[in-house]
Formats: structure tokens, sequence, C-alpha cells
């Protein structure tokens, strides 16, 4: 899985070949082209963006401020003594003020450390989530290719039923050459023959529009030619044990385990509105005003400026009970999410149980299916050597062709679903590769 997540984070070169399409590339073009998985990468850039102290408030806050403001002033003052009085019109005034303050929080009961532990937390759920979607794909890109590969399979044997009856047909024109099978022979013969080619192209079509379905998933042109040469190997070696332990490490295990953690953060955080917080401050002050055309009463310049420093405490008393029901509500949160993980543990645990019941069903199977497969060919040369022989009718070829037949269906049948089986284990128990 981690050369999965590595595979995720550098993307790929990898480009579908005109001709030949293997479990590799189908793998990385899909990895490559998916749109969830994009958005997935996305919202984990996203989470390590926000993974930080300053949107956990742990960082200083900084402000400036500035001002330049011009007027016009008409200014009328009477005194008692009428000689004082002062008459000025269109007087100037220029006040001009800046501020500079830097605030930092020294105290809120650990709100800030646990805000960036939840940040933290979240950012590896997001990479779970990723995985996730990662595993879904490529367990959906390896069912439909061994699917391909076993209607393939399947197609091969009604090729080599076609042989059979090609056979059969010569054998007839040459025994009715010598007056040994009459014209009932001969089309019975013929009619096999077609209907049998009937039947492999109507496989072939089920095997194109699987490849157009497996090029539709990798987000590909669906109209363009691929050729997949491959065959379908059992992992033969898994174990229950294994498989269950590994249960836990499934990425959507995980990361619902740790959505209880970021739930409890939640609700630390939110406890901790509850107490008081302290700050500190300090900045630059400057404030000048200039006045011209003014009384002689009035200054025609007052500027003050310097640094200051402070404390801020902000103690909460009562404000309706909010912070104490905000915290009771992230409690139930919190509850909520540990059983929602442990309803999802169990119902993977219970389809990974029930996975390995037909994983193993199916390895009994396949054991006879290939031992039927191989007796039913050897079956069908048998008696088209008895028919060439004149020891076998016609029904007789029939018959072990149907066995053939289904033989080879049972058994590629058998050995998909036993391969599926392994990959639903594997994706179960995270341990997933390819």
């Amino acid at each position: 899985m981690k050369k999965l997540f590595f595979l995720l984070l550098i993307g790929f070169n990898t480009v579908v070949a005109q001709q030949k399409l293997t479990l590799d590339d189908a793998v990385n073009i899909a990895l490559k082209n998916s749109m969830g998985i994009q958005i997935s990468k996305n919202n984990l850039k996203i989470a390590g963006i926000n993974n930080n102290y300053g949107i956990a408030g742990g960082l200083p806050l900084v402000t400036a401020t500035g001002s330049n403001t011009q007027q016009l002033i008409n200014l009328r003052q009477k005194y008692n003594d009428p000689s004082k009085n002062t008459a000025t019109d269109n007087a100037s005034s220029n006040n001009l003020s800046a501020n500079v303050t830097a605030t930092e929080l020294v105290y809120n009961a650990g709100r800030v450390v646990t805000a960036k532990k939840r940040l933290g937390e979240i950012e590896s759920q997001s990479k779970q989530v990723l995985n996730s979607r990662a595993l879904f794909v490529v367990y959906n890109v390896m069912l439909k290719y061994y699917d391909i590969i076993r209607q393939e399979s399947y197609a091969r044997t009604l090729e080599r039923s076609i042989d059979a009856s090609k056979q059969k047909l010569e054998i007839v024109k040459t025994q009715q050459s010598v007056g040994m099978a009459n014209n009932a022979d001969l089309f019975q013969a013929q009619v096999d023959l077609n209907t049998q080619q009937q039947n492999l192209k109507a496989q072939q079509l089920i095997v194109d529009q699987g490849k157009t379905d497996l090029l539709t998933l990798l987000t590909l042109n669906p109209d363009s030619t691929v050729t997949i040469e491959d065959t379908i190997v059992v992992d033969k070696k898994l174990q229950l044990a294994s498989i269950l332990s590994g249960v836990a490490n499934n990425p959507d295990i995980v990361a619902a385990n740790e959505q209880v953690t970021i739930n409890r953060y939640i609700e630390k955080e939110t406890g901790a509105l509850r107490y008081p917080s302290l700050g500190v401050n300090g900045g630059f002050n400057l404030s000048r005003t200039q006045n011209s055309g003014v009384s002689q009463y009035s200054a025609i310049l007052n500027e003050n400026y310097g640094p200051f420093v402070g404390i801020s405490l902000n103690i909460p008393i009562f404000n309706g009970t909010i912070y104490k029901r905000q915290q009771q509500v992230a409690t139930v949160n919190t509850q909520n999410a540990a059983l929602l993980r442990d309803t999802l543990a169990l119902g993977y645990t219970a389809n990974a149980v029930k996975s390995w019941q037909a994983y193993q069903n199916n390895l009994q199977q396949l054991e006879m299916a290939v031992e039927n497969y191989n007796l039913s060919q050897q079956l069908l040369d048998l008696i088209i050597k008895r028919f060439q022989l004149h020891q076998a009718t016609i029904v007789d070829v029939k018959n072990a062709q149907q066995s053939f037949e289904n033989a080879g269906y049972l058994l590629t049948n058998t050995s998909y679903a036993a391969k599926a089986a392994e990959i639903q284990l594997k994706r179960f128990a995270n341990q997933l590769s390819y």
C-alpha cells in the first residue's frame, strides 16, 4: 500500500499500448486518470495547507492601520471678553495617525495545541481517504481485467470445440464419399458447426464489451483497440487470521478511527472555551494633528507617538450555557463516530469471513474443475478418433463437445470466482498489490 500511495504522489506517464495492455498498465492509467483520486489528492493538499499553527491560532496576530485626513474648518469662537472672539473661514487641518499592534495568545486552556493536533489528524485522515479511493479503483480494475481473461478463456474453449466440429464435418464428408454416412449426418455436422460459430461470435461480443467497460474505467477512449494476454493465477496461500488482523489496517477503518480522534479534539477545544484566556499585546502609536489659520488659542501642532504594551484577560462568566451545551454535543458526536467505526469494522470483518468462505469453496471446486476439463478434453479427442473409425455416432461427438464446453465454462468461472474472492480479501486487509 505504501507503493501505491507513493505512485499516487509522483503521478504516472504510462499510456495504453495500442496492442497489448498489462495489469500494471491498466492500474497505473486508472490511478492517473481517476477524477475521484484527483479530488482526493486536492483535498489532501488542502488539509496539508491547513495543518499550520497559524490556522490553529498559535501564531501572533500583527496588524497595521493608518489614516491621513485633510479638512477645511469654519471656526466661530465667542468669549465673555469680546476682544477674544475669533472668526476664521476656510482654516485647514491635517490629522495623521498610524498604529502597529501585535497580539499573542498566551493561555487558553490548551485550545491551540489541541487544534493543531486536530489539523494534523485531518491531514492524516485525508491520506487514508486517498488510499481508500485508490484501493477501490485498483480493485475494480483488477476485477474487470480478470473478467476479460475469463471470457477470452471460454472463447478459446469454444474455438477448440469448433475445431472438433470441423474435424467431425470432414470425417462425415469422407465417410459419405465411401457410402458410410448419409445426408442427415452431414447436415447435422454442418448445423452443429454453424451453431458453435454463432456461439463464438456471441462470446466475442462479451469480450469486446468487457474491454470497452475496462477502457471506460480507465477514462480512455472506449473505441480504442487493446489486447490482453494473461492468465488467472490464484494465490492459494492466504490465511484467515492474517486477513482478519489486516482489516484494522484498511484505510476506511483507519479513517473512521481517526474521525473519532478528531471529534475528541473538537470536544477538548469546545471545553476550553469555558476557561479564561490570557493574551499580551504591544505595538507603536503615532498621532499628529496640524492646524493653520485657527485661533491663537488653539495649538497649531499636536503630536504624540511611542510604544505600548498590555495584557488582556477574558474570563467567561455566563453566556446562557452555550459553551457547556456545545461541549455536550461534541461528546455525543464522538460517541457516534466511535459507533460508526465499530459498525464499519464489524461489517468489514463479516464480509471478509464471507469472502474467505467463498475463496475456500472455490479453491476446492477449482481442483475438480481442472480435472474435469482435462478429462473432457481427453474424452473429446477419444470420441473423435472413435467417430473416425465409425465406432461412435455423431450424437456421441456432440455430447462430448457439450461436456467439454461445460467443463471449460465451469473452469473459467471457478477460476475467476476464486480470484475475485482473493482480490476482495486482500482489499479488506489492505494487502492488495499488483
